[in-house]
């Protein structure tokens, strides 16, 4: 009859087992809303930004790019950079920690047995015997208090919070990339106009010399070209140690050889520029298609959580454990014997006095929490921020580039014309080097602007969260990540 009562008070037992002490966590509204990005810009977006075309698939926006080579990097990355390794590697440890904090809601059953033999010795008599037992243990800690259900939040909101670091990874990976690719075709095509300025201040060179030695030019000319000379040949020289710094980072984000790599560089010399390209959400949906702003909130969810799971450990524990086993003893006269035993009944734990620990851990906790919600409210704020930056370096980048490009054109014609005058014998030589001194500027002006245009494209990408929604995460950790683990 015992044994029924005790059964009796299980489902009561289970019924206040649905109670939970502690915050109830709701996602927090951002101090600062998504909605400030500026508002000027909304008109000033170029008509390929417009909603009703259609949206571009953000998930794969260097597609969008008419230089093949983009993709082909970004893939690079994606298949063996060690930093999204990392981050798979993160989610298959988040997703083993739900897996055993979502095991303690269950009873933990445990078998036992074993075989001992003994002699022992009585006067002159000897005793031998065989001692045989086998139990089986079963205990379940009731969770009254929510402590348990609360781990099991906290463990899965920080399986879904690596799975969406996993995902910024991989955006900001693929923007590193092409940011990359289009500073070192810039770099390029900017080294190529310090080649052919040094060529021409080679021939100047040539030509004041001969001016010299005929007596129609001061040697302060000859001193004043052969400085410029030198000087254009550092700057070209310090231009392509840029350019070989931009393919040692691709190399390194993309493991490629390098010589396979370079060959792959130099089958372009063109700027990679956007087509076609239409972002819907800006700024609406700015806060729910970033990865880093789901990483921080699911965070934030996390230490919610534990906040209940260390409030419900300053609360009683009951728990219920049975136990049912045979113990057999067979001795060497063949006499033997044989005893059955079971137990079954619950087991109360009160928190008496621990110095303060408790409370401790309750204020730890909530300072963990205080400290993840300003995290959040900044991802926040940098979210909105880089999404304002992305948006006045494309609209200023667009509007300068055309004034950039008339600047250089004009400046051409008039050093044109300055060359050929002093090529002419009438024009001087200070002349010449200021106007060739504007020109060159202008040129390197004209890449800037294109090349600030491009990556202001692509930050704007990446400001967007790259196409994230809410179930995007890896199927399954590749196996190259868990063989690494075994070799």
């Amino acid at each position: 009859m015992r044994i029924f009562k005790i059964l009796g008070s299980v489902p009561l037992l289970s019924a206040i087992a649905g109670c939970v002490v502690g915050p109830t966590y709701q996602v927090p509204t951002p101090t600062m809303s998504s909605k400030a990005v500026l508002p000027e810009f909304q008109s000033k977006l170029p008509m390929t930004m417009a909603t009703d075309r259609g949206t571009t698939d953000l998930t794969r926006w260097w597609s969008q790019f008419d230089d093949p080579l983009m993709a082909e990097l970004v893939t690079a990355v994606e298949a063996s950079n060690p930093t999204l390794a990392q981050a798979l590697a993160r989610i298959a440890q988040a997703r083993a920690n739900a897996t055993s904090s979502g095991s303690v809601l269950y009873p933990s059953p445990a078998a036992n047995a074993s075989s001992i033999r003994s002699k022992s010795f009585s006067s002159d008599t000897a005793f031998i015997a065989t001692g045989n037992s086998a139990t089986f243990d079963a205990s379940w800690e009731i969770d009254l208090f929510g402590g348990k259900r609360k781990a099991i939040d906290a463990a899965d909101a920080r399986l879904a919070a690596s799975n969406a670091d996993w995902y910024g990874t991989k955006v900001s990976l693929a923007a590193e990339v092409g940011s990359t690719l289009v500073n070192y075709r810039a770099c390029e095509a900017t080294a190529t106009i310090l080649a052919q300025d040094l060529t021409s201040r080679e021939q100047t060179a040539q030509l004041t010399a001969l001016k010299i030695k005929a007596g129609f030019t001061a040697l302060a000319d000859g001193a004043l070209i052969n400085a410029s000379t030198a000087d254009a040949r550092q700057k070209l020289i310090a231009q392509r140690a840029e350019c070989d710094l931009d393919v040692k980072a691709l190399v390194a984000l993309t493991d490629i050889p390098e010589p396979t790599l370079r060959t792959k560089l130099g089958a372009s010399d063109r700027l990679p520029q956007p087509c076609s390209i239409v972002v819907d959400g800006i700024p609406a949906q700015t806060i729910s298609q970033r990865p880093d702003i789901a990483t921080a909130e699911r965070t934030l969810a996390a230490v919610s959580a534990d906040i209940n799971v260390v409030q419900a450990d300053r609360y009683p524990k009951i728990s219920l454990m049975g136990s049912i086993g045979g113990v057999g003893v067979l001795r060497y006269d063949g006499q033997n014997s044989r005893s059955n035993t079971w137990s079954f009944g619950p087991s109360i734990s009160l928190p008496l006095f621990d110095g303060g620990r408790r409370r401790a851990a309750v204020d730890l906790a909530q300072a963990r929490y205080d400290e993840a919600y300003a995290g959040y409210q900044l991802k926040v704020r940098r979210a909105v921020r880089e999404i304002e930056e992305a948006l006045v370096r494309l609209d200023a980048a667009a509007r300068r580039e055309v004034d950039a490009v008339a600047a250089a054109r004009n400046y051409e014609s008039y050093y044109r014309a300055i060359d050929d005058k002093f090529k002419a014998g009438s024009g001087s030589l200070l002349e010449l080097e200021d106007a060739r001194r504007t020109f060159l500027a202008t040129q390197q002006t004209v890449i800037r602007v294109q090349r600030d245009h491009i990556n202001a494209w692509i930050a704007l990408y990446k400001g967007l969260g790259g196409g994230w929604q809410q179930d995007a995460s890896p199927s399954a950790v590749p196996a190259a990540v868990s063989q690494s683990n075994r070799s």
